[in-house]
């Protein structure tokens, strides 16, 4: 008999209230054995061939409807690989940017022949129906085109000059951004400001009481705050993930290391609603430690607000959770040392001031599942720090979003199908003036539904009332304002149904959507529209993609696909707007990150890698036992194959390529002879561009090794590859390539750095 428990919590937990049941002894039935482990299994099994019984966690204690297990992954890209990753997918009939050739129509993946070798290209159109076929291995050099307003760009011409001139004016335009970009970065790096201690016993408890299973991203997240609250200087970190996928318990174990350090915690969320949940998070997550925990919102009376204000300036108080309210004149910290806060995109311009004023001084926290395009701007192009959490929890559903016209059948026939399953139902209409009509219709609709109102201008008291009995589950339908936007979490609702959807911006289409689907079941999002009624060009372009968007954790891709259709010029003011429509906004920050780097002094690398011409090897899946790339029966999917591709291509070092290797065997499978060829030629490139290699041919055996017009010789002549599988032979390039040394600024002609053996 073996049992799996969760966690060390529960496996520990099992060994005391059955202390007979040791693993190793005998069980008292049977004469067996039991053995405990750790693992996350949904329920046990018995295979009676082998004698064996499996015990799940779930099979002894339940599984409590407010828990979702999350079981480890695969650790996730880093912060700016995943969130540029996930915006920079291309489909067919998408504008492209080419780093040489300019913005072009991207057609598609094509397999052609060319100088008596297949390969697979990647098409794009040009002006004058001119078409570029770009090879697999090179698809890093493709971005997706982002402009700086609504208009659609011209096409560029092959060949022509006015590509060079846009893009050297953008790189000429970059520089002086950058130095303003490193003098805000050198600012902050000089402040000084207050470096908590190491992680102490009772924080070490207070992480492994945490019920669930986190993630390696989760746990990278936490490694990233924790090192930066650790640094003499002020924190400023954006923790980006999903709804529901852990944030909070970021926020919290960090609150929890500064009030060890004897600092203050300022939790600050948009609504009250939201700060009620995070006051009862907090309570319940730090009821076994001296934290004193307050709430200030609307929900406190007057004088509860003064004399919470008043424990706050005496240093009575270690975490406030409140709204705007926080930011008020009146409120004044004993000792301040942390700021958390939650949806930044919430707070007006006001609010945003004071922020400013807080970075300058204390430790800053912001949580967001869909950043705004200036914050998410600022982390991709490393003004901000960045951590992101990808990883969905287990058995976690994607949202059914529906977009349909306002149908009263539509709306019966969704609550009822919501309550004849045991759940409850969101009904957001954002008009106060109008809420309780429409309640009243849907009384008329759905007699045997439990219908309550909610909207910010209730009484405070009424307000907590009506969530108190809807949490409880007195209440079916909740008619409500967005109200419940930010952050609520009641696993059993898991129908929403939006009236007016094309009002809403996408961040908060994409908000309210994830207020359902927290839980195991499939939940479903209605965006109702106005019947005959005329879209916005901007709505409609909104509402198509979070429809296209449904997949978990598809928050950065609605952000960064909202930065395209606001356009990004308005985020650094028309001077640079101009440039980011000539060439793009992923190109221009790329232009600006290499900027940056130089002006550091770090080395850039060029923009156009090591070109590979081998006449052994054809980069098409159709090429048989010369292929090196990736087969169709290996993955069938085209986008995910052009995806696979452009990681490839974009990697840097041979670490990266043996992360790939191992991420394609766990994914696919074992790799093809094809697919691992392809890693090596991948090697050889990231090799020979780390000694400034240019060019790469082999022809009739000979390796021709170029450095602008110099050819690098061992004894005066080329190096050869000897016969055999393809396989062979690139490793032996790969030797070649590896020996060769690395030139001096002040040299041309590069040495070899041993023979090759022959």
């Amino acid at each position: 008999v073996v049992f799996f428990f969760d966690t060390e919590g529960s496996l520990r937990r099992f060994r005391e209230t059955r202390g007979g049941w040791l693993p190793g002894k005998a069980a008292e039935n049977g004469g067996g054995r039991t053995t405990c482990r750790l693992g996350v299994l949904s329920g046990g099994f018995v295979y009676g061939g082998g004698r064996l019984m499996v015990v799940a966690e779930s099979d002894l204690y339940g599984a409590p409807k407010d828990r979702i297990l999350r079981k480890p992954r695969r650790r996730s890209a880093d912060a700016g690989e995943a969130a540029g990753g996930m915006w920079r997918e291309i489909q067919p009939g998408d504008l492209v940017v080419h780093v040489e050739h300019g913005i072009g129509k991207y057609l598609g993946l094509y397999d052609i022949e060319m100088h008596g070798r297949r390969q697979e290209v990647l098409a794009v159109e040009y002006a004058g129906g001119s078409r570029l076929f770009v090879p697999v291995n090179q698809a890093h050099l493709l971005s997706r085109y982002v402009g700086a307003g609504r208009s659609r760009p011209e096409l560029h011409s092959l060949y022509s000059r006015r590509w060079q001139r846009q893009k050297s004016a953008a790189q000429h335009a970059v520089r002086d951004l950058a130095a303003e970009m490193l003098q805000v970065q050198a600012l902050r790096q000089a402040r000084r400001g207050h470096a908590f201690s190491a992680d102490t016993a009772w924080q070490r408890q207070f992480e492994a009481a945490f019920p669930y299973v986190e993630t390696e991203d989760q746990v990278r997240a936490v490694e990233d705050v924790k090192r930066d609250m650790e640094s003499p200087r002020p924190m400023d970190r954006l923790v980006c993930g999903d709804v529901g996928y852990g944030k909070t318990e970021v926020a919290m174990r960090a609150a929890f290391k500064a009030v060890l350090d004897g600092k203050q915690v300022a939790v600050l969320v948009p609504t009250t609603v939201l700060a009620q949940q995070h006051y009862d998070t907090f309570r319940q997550r730090m009821a076994a430690y001296p934290v004193v925990i307050e709430m200030l919102s609307r929900f406190r009376s007057p004088p509860e607000q003064k004399r919470i204000i008043a424990a706050l300036a005496a240093g009575g108080i270690d975490v406030v959770i409140g709204t705007h309210r926080l930011l008020q004149p009146d409120v004044a910290f004993h000792d301040l040392g942390l700021v958390v806060v939650d949806e930044e995109q919430r707070f007006g311009v006001e609010h945003k001031e004071r922020l400013k004023q807080m970075r300058a001084l204390v430790d800053v926290l912001t949580l967001s599942a869909t950043p705004i395009p200036r914050t998410l701007y600022l982390s991709l192009t490393g003004v901000r720090d960045m951590s992101v959490i990808l990883t969905p929890p287990q058995d976690r559903l994607p949202v059914e979003t529906i977009v349909t016209e306002y149908d009263e059948g539509v709306v019966r026939r969704a609550i009822l199908r919501e309550l004849n399953r045991g759940g409850q139902v969101y009904y957001l209409h954002n008009r106060v003036a109008t809420i309780e009509r429409v309640a009243g219709r849907l009384r008329e609709l759905v007699p045997a539904a439990r219908i309550a109102v909610a909207h910010g201008r209730m009484d405070e008291k009424e307000l907590a009332e009506v969530m108190h009995r809807f949490v409880g589950r007195q209440t079916d339908v909740l008619v409500c304002t967005t109200i419940i936007e930010s952050g609520v979490d009641i696993p059993n609702v898991n129908t929403i149904l939006i009236d007016r959807a094309d009002r809403f911006g996408m961040a908060d289409l994409y908000q309210l959507r994830g207020r359902v689907g927290r839980y195991r079941h499939q939940a479903y999002a209605y965006l109702l529209l106005p019947r005959h009624g005329r879209l916005f060009h901007t709505a409609r372009r909104r509402i198509r993609t979070l429809k296209r968007h449904t997949a978990l954790g598809a928050g950065l891709k609605l952000a960064m696909r909202d930065l395209e259709i606001r356009g990004a010029g308005n985020l650094l003011g028309r001077e640079q707007s101009g440039h980011i429509a000539a060439v793009g906004f992923e190109l221009y920050c790329q232009l600006l990150r290499r900027e940056v780097a130089r002006l550091k002094g770090e080395r850039v690398p060029p923009l156009v890698s090591v070109q590979i011409m081998l006449d052994f090897v054809d980069v098409s899946p159709r090429a048989g036992d010369r292929a090196a790339a990736i087969p169709h029966e290996y993955v069938e999917d085209e986008r995910l194959r052009l995806e696979m591709y452009r990681r490839l291509a974009s990697a840097v070092s041979p670490g990266e390529i043996g992360r790939l290797r191992r991420e394609w065997r766990d994914r696919f499978g074992p790799l093809p002879p094809a697919a691992e060829n392809l890693l090596i030629l991948a090697e050889v490139r990231i090799t020979a561009a780390g000694r400034r290699i240019e060019s790469i041919q082999v022809r009739d055996e000979r390796v021709i090794m170029r450095r602008g017009r110099e050819v690098i010789k061992h004894a005066r002549r080329l190096p050869r590859l000897p016969h055999g599988p393809v396989d062979m032979r690139l490793r032996r390039l790969l030797e070649i390539v590896a020996g060769c040394r690395v030139p001096q600024e002040n040299r041309s002609v590069w040495q070899p750095r041993r023979a090759p053996p022959r």
